[in-house]
């Protein structure tokens, strides 16, 4: 395997892994518990933006491989990020050409960002999920008739919902905001080593 295939691998080895220990908590029946539990539907919502985001982050993934394996082998006559970047270089000064290494580097981490804030509003969901839990829990606490033992049991029931809800939203969109994280820090980086591969063939 060349370096081409580098970013590939290990996306491919981290969410190998990743989807390993799922299917381990769904061979247990974590998984079935934890949406059971979720009243609100914040559990399925967590799990489909993360899917969204993992499927958009494993395409740009690709088209950075892509580019940096035309990179790492420049070749005049292929269509790449390197060849265009080339042409625009070529003859410029010193400050022109740093100019327009700037702006790749903008534009290719512009295409990218959008990972990172699908990664944090994983977070942000789960907290909203904890908030929308606890409402849930207190609504169900009644003071005028908590010397009823009747009406004790539907209560605590109200409360374990509630906090059911609470826990489980924020340790899903925690788990799955640091997946998506560290595939983003994966993307990151390769999307750094190309602009700087690109950078170094036009300096040659």
């Amino acid at each position: 395997m060349g370096l081409k295939y580098l970013l590939l691998l290990r996306f491919g080895l981290v969410n190998l892994v990743a989807f390993a220990l799922l299917g381990a908590a769904w061979a247990q029946g974590l998984v079935a518990k934890v949406i059971n539990a979720d009243v609100t539907n914040m559990v399925v919502l967590i799990c489909a933006i993360f899917l969204i985001g993992l499927i958009l982050a494993g395409y740009r993934l690709w088209k950075v491989s892509k580019q940096l394996n035309a990179a790492y082998n420049y070749n005049p006559k292929e269509r790449s990020r390197a060849a265009d970047f080339l042409n625009k270089t070529k003859g410029k000064n010193a400050t022109s050409r740093a100019n327009i290494a700037q702006a790749l580097r903008l534009k290719l981490f512009s295409r990218i960002v959008h990972i990172r804030y699908i990664s944090n509003s994983l977070t942000v969901l789960g907290l909203i999920g904890t908030v929308l839990g606890f409402i849930i829990a207190l609504s169900g606490v009644d003071p005028d008739v908590a010397s009823n033992p009747s009406a004790i049991s539907p209560m605590v029931a109200q409360l374990i919902e509630g906090m059911s809800v609470a826990l489980y939203t924020t340790l899903v969109g925690s788990i799955l905001s640091v997946w998506l994280g560290l595939i983003y820090q994966m993307l990151a980086t390769g999307t750094s080593n190309l602009v700087s591969q690109i950078i170094e063939l036009s300096e040659r």
